[in-house]
């Protein structure tokens, strides 16, 4: 797979808590130069970070952040204020509560809400697969099918694991067709990425894949060349 292939399917995606405007806006700059699907940033950098990338590359925010048990209400809002403030990409929390309660047409119904606060935005609707079963990870699969949400995504980044290969092959198996997987957590790099891609992930998130291209550039070697290698 060639790099540029992977490249266009990565979020990449800066979240730190002590993030600061510099580094979003070198966040920004990064996706703009390697031509990421998106960058994913916090929703309070949104508007900046819009106005700075001006369309040269997508927004993406986070919302219900990152542990999911806001209110539907709050979540909508901040669905509704991120696309206000100029993301095109919106990814969502679900309520692990209510899943490990079996509560599924609240979190269905919740899924939708915030779809129709997106105004038309991708939502990315992110399940947290270390936290959940094996039964309950097929559940939510067919859950974001049932829904308008467009990617359903394995991880938050914050807790206690990422995405596993096992987690996309049950996801590219029990997701319904015109549905899209979002593999986020843990991808280390190009290779780690082509995996993720070759076993059904649509999108990447990452900050990995971009770290190991900028780490090779400074140990000398030219882009053009790492963009020719096959991964």
């Amino acid at each position: 797979m060639e790099l540029c292939e992977i490249l266009k399917r990565v979020d990449h995606t800066l979240l730190a808590p002590t993030a600061m405007w510099e580094d979003i806006r070198k966040t920004c700059d990064e996706g703009i130069f390697y031509q990421t699907a998106s960058v994913c940033i916090p929703p309070s950098f949104v508007r900046m970070a819009a106005d700075y990338a001006a369309g040269r590359v997508p927004i993406c925010t986070v919302i219900g952040f990152p542990n999911g048990y806001m209110t539907t209400a709050a979540k909508c809002f901040e669905a509704q204020q991120a696309v206000k403030d100029g993301a095109a990409e919106i990814d969502m929390v679900i309520h692990l509560g209510w899943v490990r309660a079996g509560m599924y047409d609240a979190v269905l119904e919740e899924i939708n809400q915030v779809k129709q606060a997106c105004s038309g935005r991708l939502l990315k609707v992110i399940i947290e697969t270390c936290l959940l079963t094996e039964e309950e990870k097929i559940r939510m699969c067919e859950t974001v099918s049932a829904s308008n949400a467009e990617f359903i995504k394995t991880s938050t980044g914050f807790s206690t694991g990422g995405a596993t290969r096992e987690d996309i092959i049950l996801m590219k198996e029990h997701m319904a067709p015109g549905k899209k997987i979002k593999a986020a957590g843990g991808v280390s790099g190009p290779k780690a990425a082509a995996e993720m891609i070759r076993l059904g992930a649509d999108r990447i998130g990452t900050s990995r894949v971009i770290a190991a291209l900028i780490q090779e550039q400074k140990n000398g070697a030219d882009y053009e060349t790492i963009s020719n290698t096959a991964y």
